[in-house]
């Protein structure tokens, strides 16, 4: 494990060589034309907390594009994030992902330490260039340059949050004069987990990250290896092959039979299976070098409060977190 985060509450619950956890992908239920519909998460938040998850899952999505037919989670991420460390005390939170390209990176930066600080230590970034090209234009941003902007974001997103008065000259603007950055992250630094290519090269992903989030795909339920070869391949190009991470997510629709064999759903966006092929799937995920899977009950038939208590039980146990450092325990 990289030294950087030997004392990361968020990254060490989540995150070892050979080992695989599991986390929660919010929201727990759909949004159906009314915030109502989003209410009455908190109980079921709290009960993964006292459960062997390790992370809850937040997404960035700015703006509805009907063209999606996907919202996200609603709510802004950041406060969300801080809704949910007020609400848990153990559970990494993992934002799955902060489109960079839109943000500005001192908002970013400010927004991301904050979280970090008031949560302990829990935070961990995702990302992301952004897939919703409708977007670009709504902020004024060519969405052509969606690449250059993320790898200006990521260097303005280091250098803001782990060095002190520094001073930066790019085509966001020029800080300097003395200008700082506060609060600093709790613990040194922000893990930053790339999302999938990001407009970038493989080589420089294996160069910035503290990690990567993949995207399985149809080939990864067929067991046909292909998303193991993908890791090998990348982490040959970690410079001194030092461990970086690696997290997935799924979609499912958790039936109670837990015999009940994985069934794509919705052109196979959704996996409807029982508990026994959960546990295969997250194992071979786990043999392809994954070391952490995000599970979303959203689009799932049954009510969240019963998926996810499945998952408690049966899953998570299986694949539980890991013991790291404590939060940090500043009382704000």
């Amino acid at each position: 494990m990289r030294d950087l985060f030997t004392e990361h509450p968020g990254y060490t619950r989540m995150f070892a060589p050979g080992k695989l956890t599991v986390g929660l992908f919010l929201p727990l239920w759909q949004y159906d034309r009314s915030m109502n519909s989003m209410a009455g998460q908190g109980e079921i938040i709290e009960a993964a907390d006292g459960s062997e998850f390790a992370a809850l899952w937040v997404r960035d999505v700015p703006l509805y594009d009907p063209g999606f037919r996907d919202v996200g989670q609603v709510f802004d991420p950041w406060t969300y994030l801080a809704w949910l460390a007020a609400r848990t005390s153990r559970l990494s939170l993992a934002a799955g992902s902060i489109v960079f390209s839109l943000r500005h990176p001192i908002d970013i930066a400010k927004q991301s330490a904050s979280i970090d600080q008031l949560s302990g230590g829990r935070l961990v970034v995702g990302a992301a260039s952004g897939d919703r090209a409708a977007e670009y234009p709504a902020y004024g941003i060519d969405h052509a340059s969606r690449g250059q902007r993320y790898r200006e974001a990521v260097k303005w997103f280091r250098t803001l949050t782990e060095e002190t008065a520094p001073r930066i000259t790019g085509p966001y603007s020029t800080f300097g004069g003395g200008l700082d950055l506060l609060p600093k992250p709790a613990a040194r630094r922000v893990p930053l987990i790339v999302t999938g290519s990001s407009q970038q090269e493989p080589t420089w992903i294996a160069e910035n990250a503290d990690g990567w989030l993949v995207y399985p795909g149809a080939y990864d339920r067929a067991g046909t290896g292909e998303l193991g070869r993908r890791i090998a391949a990348w982490r040959e190009l970690v410079p001194g092959q030092e461990f970086r991470p690696v997290a997935t997510n799924e979609w499912i629709d958790l039936v109670e039979d837990r015999k009940s064999p994985p069934t794509p759903l919705r052109g196979g966006f959704v996996l409807r299976t029982g508990t026994d092929g959960l546990l295969d799937l997250l194992g071979r995920w786990r043999d392809a070098g994954v070391n952490h899977g995000a599970l979303g009950v959203q689009h799932g038939a049954r009510p969240a409060g019963e998926a996810v208590q499945q998952l408690i039980e049966e899953v998570a146990p299986e694949f539980p977190a890991l013991v790291g450092p404590k939060p940090l325990t500043t009382r704000w």
